[in-house]
């Protein structure tokens, strides 16, 4: 134990709930800082995937319909996901077929590169549907 006050070493309990607990004695500080750094490390290493969103209407024109496919495919092969929302207004609820058609078109346009992560489902008067980049092989 003459050693640790001589050269400033601490005791650091490595296991407490062991029988025994496991204890080591080393420099507390440089420790810390390692763990730090390896955390800082990890941090920046780790990959975060954004959800983009994009918004449909059933009575969507061909142009616009073609505008939100280039960037929903662009946004795709930079790896992030895309929520596709299409909205129903007034009588468009009675329609819901045509929203639907309209979802799997731009699903089909996308299949190359995307994968349906949720299956387009209908909530209150939003239909919508996620496409996450598919696994590369």
């Amino acid at each position: 134990m003459e050693i640790a006050y001589r050269q400033n070493l601490d005791l650091l309990c490595v296991a407490p709930k062991a029988r025994p607990a496991v204890c080591k004695i080393l420099d507390y500080g440089k420790y810390h800082f390692e763990q730090q750094k390896k955390a800082k490390e990890a941090k920046r290493k780790q990959h975060t995937v954004e959800l983009k969103a994009l918004r449909l209407s059933p009575v969507v024109d061909t142009h616009d319909f073609e505008t939100k496919l280039r960037q929903a495919r662009k946004w795709i092969e930079q790896g992030m996901k895309v929520k596709i929302d299409m909205r129903f207004r007034g009588r468009m609820m009675t329609r819901q077929e045509v929203g639907k058609q309209i979802m799997n078109d731009f699903l089909e346009q996308l299949s190359d590169i995307a994968s349906v992560e949720k299956k387009p489902s209908l909530e209150g008067n939003t239909m919508s549907l996620i496409l996450a980049p598919q696994k590369k092989k």
